[in-house]
């Protein structure tokens, strides 16, 4: 059986940064993944909106957010598949051991809900994004494609007009999702080019993308579209199976915490794409952990007070 002050479940950069902070406030820490450190900035190619770096390797970056956990002496546990979660009594296990702690900091991220079609996987970082913010710049004087109608895929068109030449937003049904207000802005964008009643089929390219095949769902024509990036915005999930129930969420399944990233369970802290909150960035996923990890460790102090 390990034991921890704090357990940190996911070490992307919320989880690593929550790491630094508790293991900062003197809590014996250890940063549980089922993959290897870093979450998804490790897969961008590049960064040029977090402070202090022009521009960096999104796996350069995570890689100095790990080393200097590693400063602090946190105890990293990757590749560790949790099979089962017990919130309320901070236990859970993984396939290769058993971990209790006085606090837990969940920060397994979001994932991106996939197109799921073919090449998609193949181009990821190469022509395929899921982050408009992160990577438009990339695409300066270039076409690209955004998919889906809802508010994101919209203010997410209208934000890569900023770079690209023409941003085409593709949509399965006739009308868009989007408020009004979203949509307006987007069809007075002279940039932006509406497709609508169509779905993506294929993803090709070289090196790089360079065509997005698409068929209309009422005639079933198939085009090719010529494009430097597919963005899809069709939405995100959670990584929350292990949570559902012993917590409160949202109607869409996020964590719910107040300012200080505490859940409704004493002890537990969410921080990170898995949380509600209103923007999903590097930075303020760093920001996340670094108060719940403050706010851990005044619980933990609290435990000793109450035992005195």
């Amino acid at each position: 059986m390990e034991n921890f002050d704090t357990i940190i479940l996911g070490g992307g950069p919320a989880g690593l940064s929550a790491a630094i902070y508790s293991a900062r406030g003197n809590n014996s820490t250890a940063v549980i993944d089922i993959n290897m450190f870093g979450g998804q900035p490790s897969n961008y190619l590049e960064l040029e909106n977090y402070p202090g770096f022009e521009l960096i390797g999104g796996y350069d970056l995570m890689e100095k957010f790990e080393n200097h956990a590693d400063k602090f002496g946190v105890k990293k546990f990757p590749m560790q598949e949790i099979v089962s979660v017990d919130l309320k009594n901070k236990k859970f296990v993984t396939k290769e051991n058993e971990f209790v702690a006085k606090t837990i900091i969940i920060a397994t991220g979001a994932s991106p809900m996939k197109l799921g079609i073919k090449g998609e996987k193949e181009f990821i970082g190469r022509g395929v994004s899921y982050c408009a913010v992160c990577d438009g710049a990339f695409y300066r004087n270039k076409t690209v494609a955004v998919v889906g109608g809802g508010n994101s895929a919209v203010e997410e068109a209208c934000y890569l007009t900023k770079f690209a030449d023409k941003v085409y937003v593709i949509h399965r049904r006739d009308t868009l999702r989007a408020d009004k207000i979203v949509q307006d802005r987007a069809f007075n964008n002279e940039k932006i080019e509406f497709i609508f009643d169509s779905i993506p089929k294929e993803i090709l390219g070289d090196d790089l993308v360079n065509t997005i095949v698409l068929e209309n769902v009422k005639t079933k024509e198939i085009t090719n579209l010529y494009t430097n990036g597919v963005f899809p915005y069709i939405g995100i999930k959670p990584n929350t199976n292990l949570f559902d129930g012993q917590l409160e969420q949202d109607e869409r399944g996020f964590i719910v915490t107040d300012e200080t990233m505490k859940t409704s369970v004493d002890g537990v802290y969410a921080v990170g794409d898995i949380r509600t909150t209103p923007l999903r960035q590097v930075i303020t996923a760093a920001s996340d952990g670094a108060v719940a990890a403050v706010y851990a460790t005044k619980y933990i102090e609290s435990l000793k007070e109450t035992k005195v």
